[in-house]
């Protein structure tokens, strides 16, 4: 006796098979949760025009911007898994917000499928260049001198937690501004009506050479290599201060194997080209690649890591 229901599962496997091998038929969406002109934003620009001469289909990136990533990880969460919609993302979406909002609309985990992990996009603290500080320590003292006068504004969860850690350590007393992206802040910062800001070396480095802004340290361990002359937080006084934005692509849960491995290694030869990372380290970025499954590790960990720097910053749930 046949078994039809075998056969249709067979028949279904080997449609996705087929499907795998033919992906991608039609234009691929990068989903960016942020504004155009924001650190991830500059990085899956040139992700998405590598990555679309690597698949013979264009890729167009998509921003969607607005209630700290939220917009942009329920839409991909949503959309079909068939790797057309794929979502390049930060420890916003993916690390911060489920200690940072009292409720999201998606679940890091169980809504996407981990694709590859891109690289680290390292910080700095900014400040608006009139400001009489050209140190942290300095910076630190004209605050104390000025209780509730200085604000820092935020463009993503990094920026909130690095600011709110910063105030708690130092023992200072500044207003926290939230933008729904980093490009207005820094023209707020740079005209005067923002006090500093934590953010992105991507989306700062041409201000910072300019004198637009002036940088004071770097939110990582150790120094950056782009920005050698610039201390960390730790070296500047902070004690403990080690905070970096990293970066990764994911997909709707349940997209199928054959797609993640296509993805995956399309996008960790991006990520490990030579001339590439050159060109990725010019605009601060630290580029690497990783696996799935590394990917999907890296994610469940840093939740409980951002989530202990978040309650360690004071941090209410909003």
């Amino acid at each position: 006796m046949i078994d039809r229901r075998a056969l249709l599962a067979g028949a279904a496997a080997m449609g996705v098979a087929s499907a795998a091998r033919a992906y991608p038929v039609r234009p691929v969406t990068l989903v960016v949760p942020f504004a155009a002109g924001s650190g991830t934003d500059t990085v899956a620009r040139i992700v998405a025009q590598q990555l679309g001469t690597r698949l013979g289909q264009s890729v167009v990136v998509e921003n969607r911007a607005g209630a700290n990533g939220s917009v942009a990880a329920t839409f991909v969460a949503r959309s079909e898994p068939d790797g057309h919609t794929l979502f390049m993302t930060t420890n916003t979406s993916h690390s911060a917000n489920p200690s940072l909002l009292k409720s999201i609309p998606y679940d890091p985990v169980a809504d996407f499928t981990p694709v590859a992990r891109m690289g680290n996009l390292p910080f700095l603290l900014v400040i608006d260049p009139k400001i009489p500080a050209t140190s942290v320590k300095e910076l630190v003292a004209h605050a104390r001198a000025n209780p509730g006068k200085l604000t820092y504004a935020s463009g993503n969860s990094t920026g909130i937690v690095a600011g709110a850690t910063f105030a708690r350590r130092a023992g200072i007393d500044v207003l926290h501004v939230p933008y729904r992206s980093t490009p207005p802040a820094i023209t707020d910062i740079i005209g005067g009506r923002i006090s500093m800001m934590f953010v992105d070396i991507t989306a700062s480095l041409t201000q910072v050479n300019a004198g637009a802004l002036r940088a004071l340290a770097v939110t990582t361990a150790e120094r950056s290599k782009l920005l050698p002359d610039l201390p960390s937080m730790q070296e500047a006084g902070v004690a403990e201060f080690d905070i970096t934005s990293w970066n990764g692509v994911f997909g709707p849960a349940k997209l199928p194997a054959e797609v993640v491995q296509r993805l995956n290694r399309e996008l960790s030869a991006i990520a490990t080209d030579p001339e590439l990372v050159k060109k990725f380290a010019e605009i601060g970025f630290d580029a690497f690649a990783q696996t799935p499954a590394e990917l999907d590790a890296f994610v469940r960990a840093q939740l409980v890591t951002w989530a202990r720097m978040i309650k360690d910053a004071g941090i209410e749930p909003q």
